[in-house]
């Protein structure tokens, strides 16, 4: 063994053991005639001391260790004089006797500290370094402590983990699939899952019961803070089941994470919002429920005054924020400039103050008289010191989703997203369709499989689009780390669903033939779940960005800076696929 003792065990109980560590040089200090350098590994630091006056030899050769080379050191464990209390191990020292340096390293090109001087493109293309820092470790072993308990869990409840393949068929309705070339079948392609969504069906049909699969997805689409082209879901199916039963299984799940993870009881069933109600009052079907600000509809109160934005407006919204109206021009100024980037879109935006003796001023005074603006106060329950700010538009929803970035931002500046407090909820009742502009139909709002909510079943002959489906998300501090739905069983309901969907009945055979074969050999009633893995960490680690707990992330590229990767390939291995490649400039 290279080690006795790891970097992190050692106490001043074992003063006196001979001991050996193993690890990396993080860092060495002389002072005087003494040596001081500080061993890392996985597991904590713990301090060597050479004294030339004791071994002139040992000492000299400990001062030309570098940073990041890894030794092995043989000593006597000491109490130390000037403690730190910083580190577990900062009662004690390692008097070491004999030093063997097992492998010299270069200097690194940023420094492994928690706060280092690397930037993201430089920390991703040495990914094995970055990932000796604690800060990003302690990530990664969050992450290994979340699979452990969501096994136990899901273990406790009866269900069974089975792997699904990662080589399949391509199906067009979602994102994009990468496509993998067959050598062995010119001309055809398997697809990389987006989700086991089908697989975990046909196992309901095999009567399985209940399964889980902590499993990677793959999606080709364009990148951000929140995504990865790869990235791992825990995926659940039940048999026999219906919503309520799911919520209260998950609900379960997800609080024990939060008491086990995290030691945060939460005793209160989770709120449960219609989706309707989310995007009314908050323009997102994730709303953070951390802070209020809920959206105050005023076309009855502004309407009609000559203001032209507002008088040819289809919707006029606004957000109270309390004890704000100390900002400044310049800061209101600021937050229009926000609302009209082209992300955002809004044209502008109307604020109004309300004063210390109750009146109110606001940016648009020549319009309205004092006794509107009192009964627009009145629509908030505003107080004096709060701050109201207003934007409309010609299409409601998409004014509603400007309000909401900007009542996200108001919640940023003012403090009141704390990443240590958690607000959960479960968003229910969404449309089954939306309307795709791009395909000019209708479009699953989740998946073709998604059971319609029974009430509303005589609707899709007479109304589709306003046809509810039995589908929820899990929300928690506005991130949307899971969600699911009943599915369909029925093989009839199914074929209906293809046919809204616009899908011919052969072109619904050729991709889900093996799945409506399966439902007539007897079906029972299911639904599950997915949750987002990456998700659930980056929101218990505090990050903000789900790359920060994938060991090996893509970039907002997609590209792996590390590996280089993607890559060409070769001219013999793109003859063996029958491949040929024309890019067009």
């Amino acid at each position: 063994m290279f080690r006795s003792h790891t970097c992190g065990e050692l106490r001043l109980a074992d003063a006196g053991k001979n001991v050996t560590l193993a690890g990396w040089v993080q860092r060495s200090r002389k002072m005087g005639g003494m040596t001081f350098v500080d061993l890392r590994d996985r597991y904590g630091i713990t301090q060597l001391v050479f004294n030339a006056e004791v071994n002139a030899e040992l000492c000299e050769r400990a001062n030309h260790l570098g940073r990041e080379f890894v030794i092995q050191a043989k000593g006597t464990v000491s109490e130390r004089s000037s403690k730190n209390a910083n580190i577990p191990t900062g009662e004690i020292e390692i008097i070491v006797s004999e030093l063997n340096v097992l492998n010299a390293a270069q200097t690194p090109p940023f420094t492994i500290e928690d706060n280092t001087d690397g930037g993201d493109d430089l920390r991703m293309k040495y990914r094995y370094l970055d990932l000796r820092r604690t800060a990003v470790r302690k990530n990664l072993e969050l992450r290994h402590r979340m699979t452990m308990e969501v096994r136990r869990y899901l273990d406790s409840k009866g269900f069974l983990e089975v792997e699904t393949p990662m080589l399949i068929g391509s199906t067009p309705e979602g994102a994009r699939d990468f496509v993998v070339p067959s050598r062995m079948n010119p001309g055809q392609f398997y697809a990389l899952p987006q989700s086991p969504q089908t697989l975990k069906q046909l196992l309901m049909v095999s009567g399985f019961d209940r399964y889980f699969q902590i499993v990677k997805c793959f999606r080709d689409e364009d990148l951000r803070a929140d995504r990865q082209p790869e990235f791992t879901q825990i995926d659940c199916e039940m048999s026999f089941v219906e919503q309520e039963d799911i919520i209260q299984t998950f609900e379960g799940m997800a609080k024990h994470l939060f008491k086990e993870l995290r030691g945060v009881e939460l005793s209160e069933p989770f709120q449960r919002m219609p989706w309707a109600d989310a995007m009314k009052y908050y323009g997102s079907d994730k709303p953070d429920l951390r802070f209020g600000m809920k959206f105050v509809e005023l076309m009855d109160v502004l309407k009609g005054y000559g203001f032209s934005v507002f008088d040819n407006a289809a919707y006029i919204g606004g957000i109270c924020a309390e004890g704000a109206a100390h900002y400044t021009r310049k800061q209101l100024d600021h937050l229009t400039d926000f609302v009209k980037r082209p992300q955002i879109g809004a044209k502008g935006m109307v604020y109004a103050r309300i004063e210390a003796d109750g009146t109110v001023k606001s940016s648009v005074d020549k319009f309205y008289s004092q006794d509107v603006l009192q009964q627009m106060k009145e629509a908030f329950g505003a107080k004096p010191g709060d701050l109201i700010l207003i934007l409309s538009g010609d299409d409601a929803m998409k004014t509603r989703k400007q309000l909401c970035e900007l009542r996200l931002e108001m919640g940023n500046q003012l403090g009141l997203r704390d990443k240590n407090k958690f607000a959960c909820l479960w968003v229910v009742d969404f449309p089954m369709f939306e309307w795709s502009e791009e395909e000019g139909r209708l479009m699953a709002m989740h998946h073709p499989f998604t059971h319609p909510k029974d009430e509303d079943i005589p609707l899709l002959d007479t109304n589709p689009a306003a046809v509810r489906a039995d589908a929820y998300d899990m929300v928690v501090n506005g991130v949307e780390v899971g969600g699911g739905s009943i599915r369909i069983h029925d093989s009839a309901l199914q074929e209906k669903m293809f046919e809204i969907l616009g899908f011919t009945p052969e072109k619904a055979r050729e991709q889900f033939g093996f799945l409506m074969n399966a439902f007539k050999f007897g079906a029972p009633p299911h639904g599950g779940l997915a949750y987002g893995l990456d998700r659930w960490v980056s929101l218990f680690a505090g990050l903000d960005s789900i790359r920060d707990c994938i060991a090996f992330p893509k970039n907002n590229s997609g590209r792996d800076v590390m590996l280089d990767a993607p890559g060409y390939l070769d001219q013999k291995q793109l003859d063996e696929l029958h491949l040929k490649v024309d890019i067009e400039e």
